[in-house]
């Protein structure tokens, strides 16, 4: 069915100031709130069509206004890029290791057994809960049905938030969750674990066997469903996430990349070692060098669990920071080397002077958004290269300098 046309970030704003300062009574006058009204009542006529019954469209939909303060969080671009060092030290914290450990010997038998149903081991989970939602303690509070219609009705990704929207409506009618108590993040995510709509739909469980998937109220199901999603996202129980390594000087700074898979073996002849040194183990793996903090920062290398991990969340810092978790909870120590690189972050500013150097010099970034996605660090290398730098695709207030000085 196709989609009511969306209005301009500006319209759908006017349209909700409006709606507030007239009052309820007035907002159909104005003719954003009608096409709102519209949209929800398109929304509504396809719900029922994929099978969603009245009672749950009456009570999820009634009286639903777009909420500004989302729209407001969507749009908002952090001043800064975060470094890696400074993502994992406010997110593995020494508290955080102690909560993770007590709560793995709390919950033991309950971990147990999920990990003899799943085959995901204990720490990797309790990473997991803990980087999501420190452990349960703040799972969000936006009712998600008025976050994802904001999203799905404003014009930046509304057909993502529409499909999570409709999933939602469903979760809502199996009786999982009544809509009021349907909370959660700002875009949409829920629950202990923190899944999306269409994740929950897909791979929640109801390990309790009370009949419901509550990701809320019962860490059973919250955790079984987080091990049922990895699981079925191909996690290798007999494997690791990955390790930090060292790099020797003259290490070919390009196949630093985690699209770039090679065996063990095949590292261990460029020179990489473990982080203390000693040689790589002799396992029959694949793995990917990876920098978060360019080539003067730590490395890692790391294996098809990584990838699992970025399935979840596609950030870089975020795999490691899970896997790392994982480890302290373990008994394993700090990350060892890369503690002394510079570490002040990127502004969003001088990103948007890096793209524009870059494209001005002829490699190409993109359009400038100040976001150094993966275009923006492949011409970051292709800069590199041509310039006889190390070529880690890595964006910094450093590499801004060597641009403004760089004449081809």
């Amino acid at each position: 069915m196709r989609a009511f046309p969306s209005p301009s970030l500006r319209r759908l704003v006017a349209g909700i100031v409006l709606s507030i300062t007239c009052g309820p009574g007035a907002q159909a006058q104005t003719p954003d709130a009608v096409s709102f009204a519209a949209w929800l009542e398109q929304l509504r006529r396809e719900a029922a069509e994929t099978g969603v019954s009245v009672t749950t469209l009456d009570s999820a939909l009634a009286g639903l206004e777009p909420n500004p303060r989302v729209i407001e969080l969507d749009r908002r671009q952090p001043e800064f890029t975060q470094t890696f060092w400074n993502y994992l030290d406010t997110r593995v914290t020494e508290q955080r290791i102690e909560r993770g450990r007590a709560l793995l010997e709390e919950h033991r038998g309950l971990l147990a057994s999920v990990e003899r149903e799943y085959g995901i081991p204990p720490r990797y989970l309790v990473a997991f809960w803990g980087l999501e939602t420190n452990f349960g303690s703040y799972m969000g509070d936006f009712p998600v049905v008025g976050s994802l219609a904001t999203l799905a009705y404003d014009e930046r990704r509304s057909e993502f938030f529409r499909s999570q929207l409709l999933d939602a409506l469903h979760i809502i009618d199996e009786g999982s969750v009544q809509a009021a108590n349907m909370k959660g993040s700002w875009a949409g995510a829920m629950g202990h674990m923190q899944f999306m709509p269409a994740t929950f739909r897909q791979y929640a469980v109801d390990a309790s066997g009370d009949g419901r998937r509550d990701l809320w109220n019962s860490l059973h199901d919250a955790l079984a469903s987080g091990a049922n999603y990895l699981g079925r996202l191909g996690w290798r129980p007999d494997e690791r996430w990955g390790r930090e390594v060292r790099l020797p000087e003259d290490f070919p700074w390009e196949k630093a990349d985690i699209a770039i898979k090679k065996p063990i073996a095949e590292w261990a002849e460029l020179g990489v070692r473990r982080a203390d040194g000693a040689a790589l183990p002799g396992a029959d793996m694949e793995g990917a060098i990876v920098l978060p903090q360019g080539h003067r920062g730590p490395a890692f290398l790391v294996y098809h669990n990584f990838d699992v991990i970025l399935y979840w969340n596609r950030s870089i810092n975020y795999a490691i920071a899970v896997g790392h978790l994982a480890d302290r909870f373990a008994g394993l120590g700090e990350i060892a080397n890369g503690r002394d690189v510079y570490n002040e972050p990127i502004t969003r500013d001088q990103s948007l002077a890096l793209q524009r150097r870059l494209n001005e010099l002829g490699f190409d970034a993109g359009e400038p958004d100040g976001i150094p996605g993966s275009r923006t660090k492949a011409a970051i290398r292709a800069f590199q290269r041509e310039a006889g730098l190390p070529q880690d695709g890595h964006p910094s207030a450093d590499l801004l300098e060597q641009l403004a000085r760089f004449e081809g």
